[in-house]
C-alpha cells in the first residue's frame, strides 16, 4: 500500500479490492454481477500473491481451493522475503542507516501487499526504529491506517490517528496534516460521528490530496452526506450549497445535486425523488451501510423539522402534497418521529392538523438556570450548617 496520495493520484488498489469484498457479501448486489466480482477478486488475490487472504475467502466460501496455486503464491512469497532479507543483511553490513531504513520499510511494503496484516505491522515498528524525520514517520502511519481500513479495523485506526497527532506536536508539514484529516474524518463517519466528520471534510476540502483513500468525487458525496444531517441551513449554504469546489463536482455523482438544492430550496417532492435515487449508493458503500437505517433516519428528521419549523399548524394533506406522498404515509412517518421525542409538534387526528409545540431554548436555559442555582444554595446551606457546628 502506498503512504503517499497513491500512483498518479488512484485509489490504493487493496482498497479497491476490500470494496470489492464487500460488495460479494452484499445480499443487494445480483448473481450475475457477483461472478464478474468473484473473478476480478481472484484475479487480484493473484497478482499481489495474497496467500493468507485467498485462504480465509476459501474456508469462506467466496473463492474455490486451489492447492497449486497456493502452493505457488506461498513459495514465490518465501523466495521474495529471502531475498529482502539478503537486502537488509547488506545493508547493515555495507551501507548507510537510509539504506537500511529503505530495506526494511521495503519488507513492510511487500508483507502489506500480500496480505501477512501482523507481520506487516511488526515490519513497520521495525522501519519506524530505523526512521528519524518525522515526515517519513507520518508516511509509515499512512500506511497502517490503510492497513486499518482494509479490515476494518477501527482499534487500530484510532491508535495510529492519535500516535500521527503526536507526530505533529514534533513538526510535521501542512500536506501531511491536511491528509490526516481526510483519513480522520473518514473514521469518524465509519463510526457514525457525523457532525466531526462534516467538520473535518469540509476543512479539507479546497486541499484535498487523499487520493489514495478515495476519488475526489467520492470525497464530495460524504461531505454532502455528513453535512445535511450536521449543518444549520446558514451553515449549509456557506460551505456547501455555495462552494466552489463542491460545484465543480458534484454534477459527477447522481443524484447529489438535486438532493443537496432541493432540501435547502425546500422543494420537499423533488427532494425525496433525489434521495430515493441516493439510498442505493448509499447501501453499498461499505463505511455507510452499516448506518444506513440511521442515516435515513437522521435526514427525514432534518427535511420534516424544516418543513415544520415555517407553520405553527399545518394540514396532514397540505404536508403529503408537498413531499409527494399518501396522508397515510405521513401519518405514519410523523408518529415515529414524534414518539421517538425527534419531532416537537403534534397530530390532531380528528381534524387532520399538525400542530407544533417547539421547545423554547430561552425558556428552558433560564429554568434550567434557576434549578441549578437552588441546588448550590442547598449545598452552600448545609455546608454552612457543619461549619457552624
Amino acid at each position: 500500500m502506498d503512504g503517499g496520495a497513491g500512483e498518479d493520484g488512484k485509489q490504493e488498489r487493496h482498497l479497491v479490492l476490500a470494496h470489492k469484498l464487500f460488495l460479494l457479501s452484499h445480499p443487494a448486489v445480483d448473481d450475475l454481477s457477483k461472478v464478474a466480482l468473484r473473478a476480478e477478486v481472484l484475479d487480484a488475490v493473484k497478482s499481489d500473491d495474497m496467500a493468507p487472504l485467498f485462504e480465509s475467502l476459501v474456508t469462506a466460501g467466496v473463492l474455490e481451493a486451489d492447492a497449486a496455486l497456493l502452493a505457488e503464491m506461498r513459495g514465490r512469497i518465501d523466495e521474495e522475503i529471502r531475498k529482502l532479507d539478503e537486502k537488509i543483511a547488506d545493508a547493515e553490513e555495507n551501507l548507510g542507516e537510509s539504506e537500511v531504513r529503505e530495506a526494511h520499510l521495503a519488507k513492510s511494503l511487500y508483507f502489506i501487499r500480500v496480505g501477512e496484516k501482523e507481520k506487516a505491522l511488526e515490519q513497520l515498528k521495525v522501519t519506524e526504529g530505523k526512521t528519524v524525520a518525522v515526515g517519513q514517520k507520518m508516511d509509515l502511519v499512512f500506511h497502517t491506517l490503510q492497513i486499518g481500513f482494509f479490515y476494518m479495523d477501527f482499534d487500530l485506526i484510532s491508535k495510529s490517528i492519535d500516535k500521527a497527532k503526536n507526530l505533529f506536536e514534533e513538526g510535521g508539514d501542512w500536506e501531511r496534516k491536511n491528509r490526516l484529516k481526510v483519513y480522520e474524518g473518514l473514521y469518524c463517519m465509519a463510526i457514525r460521528d457525523f457532525k466531526k466528520a462534516a467538520s473535518l471534510f469540509l476543512d479539507s476540502i479546497s486541499t484535498f490530496t487523499t487520493y489514495e483513500l478515495f476519488p475526489y468525487d467520492t470525497f464530495v458525496f460524504y461531505t454532502v452526506l455528513t453535512s445535511v444531517i450536521t449543518l444549520d441551513r446558514v451553515s449549509l449554504k456557506q460551505k456547501v450549497v455555495d462552494a466552489p469546489e463542491i460545484l465543480a463536482v458534484i454534477g459527477k455523482v447522481p443524484h447529489l445535486s438535486e438532493f443537496l438544492n432541493s432540501l435547502y430550496n425546500c422543494q420537499y417532492k423533488s427532494f425525496f425523488v433525489a434521495f430515493s435515487g441516493l439510498t442505493e449508493q448509499i447501501k453499498l458503500d461499505r463505511y455507510l451501510q452499516p448506518h444506513f437505517r440511521y442515516y435515513m433516519r437522521e435526514v427525514r428528521t432534518v427535511v420534516y423539522s424544516q418543513f415544520l419549523e415555517s407553520y405553527k399548524s399545518v394540514t396532514m394533506e397540505a404536508m403529503a402534497a408537498a413531499f409527494g406522498v399518501t396522508v397515510d404515509f405521513i401519518d405514519q412517518e410523523l408518529s415515529r418521529f414524534i414518539a421517538a421525542g425527534k419531532l416537537h409538534c403534534k397530530i390532531d387526528k380528528v381534524a387532520g392538523v399538525l400542530e407544533t409545540n417547539r421547545p423554547d431554548e430561552r425558556n428552558a436555559f433560564y429554568q434550567a438556570t434557576i434549578k441549578q442555582g437552588d441546588f448550590l444554595l442547598n449545598r452552600i446551606q448545609k455546608l454552612s450548617r457543619v461549619i457552624d457546628l
